[in-house]
């Protein structure tokens, strides 16, 4: 096998964690979502999520002061929504408005659900434990919300500078899980 170094500055790319999220926060009467890529499973029942968000994203003093937001999952058919989200900072900008996503009361945290998004997971931050060194969140989905309406959804999937790639396909392996 023919093999070449690869820039260490680059291997995030390889590990691609997951769909790219909207993460949604509200404090003081105001929402905002930023686009994340960087999150993954930690716990299964109950459901817990590791979440970097930056101390440079405007959504970090909003969940770091309530302790609650919203990881809504979208789909291909509004990925220049998400990207539109993931440039533009909601510290002078309601994204919402913006690039119309239609904020919808949760049922038990403050921040919203997205209309525009097939699944939306309430969730409640239960460690910060790693935010100060890695702004690393862990938060509990503490209520899930699907459209059953969605049979295949094609999430979309950051692998960096701009590249996505786009989930789909289905396969079926053996497997002992259940």
């Amino acid at each position: 096998m023919n093999r070449r170094s690869y820039a260490l500055s680059k291997v995030y790319r390889l590990l691609e964690p997951g769909p790219v999220v909207l993460v949604t926060t509200s404090f003081q009467g105001k929402h905002n979502v930023m686009a994340q890529s960087w999150h993954t499973m930690l716990e299964f029942e109950p459901p817990v999520i590791g979440c970097v968000i930056s101390d440079r994203n405007h959504s970090f003093a909003m969940l770091e002061n309530t302790g609650e937001c919203v990881i809504g999952i979208p789909t291909v058919e509004i990925a220049d929504k998400v990207a539109g989200c993931g440039n533009t900072s909601g510290a002078s900008t309601d994204k919402f408005a913006r690039f119309e996503l239609t904020p919808e009361p949760a049922s038990i945290v403050g921040a919203p659900l997205i209309a525009e998004c097939y699944a939306n997971l309430e969730c409640r931050v239960t460690d910060t434990g790693m935010v100060e060194r890695y702004g690393l969140f862990v938060v509990e989905v503490v209520k899930a919300w699907i459209d059953p309406s969605v049979k295949n959804p094609r999430t979309i999937h950051h692998l960096g500078r701009g590249n996505f790639m786009v989930a789909g396909e289905h396969i079926r392996l053996k497997s002992k899980a259940r």
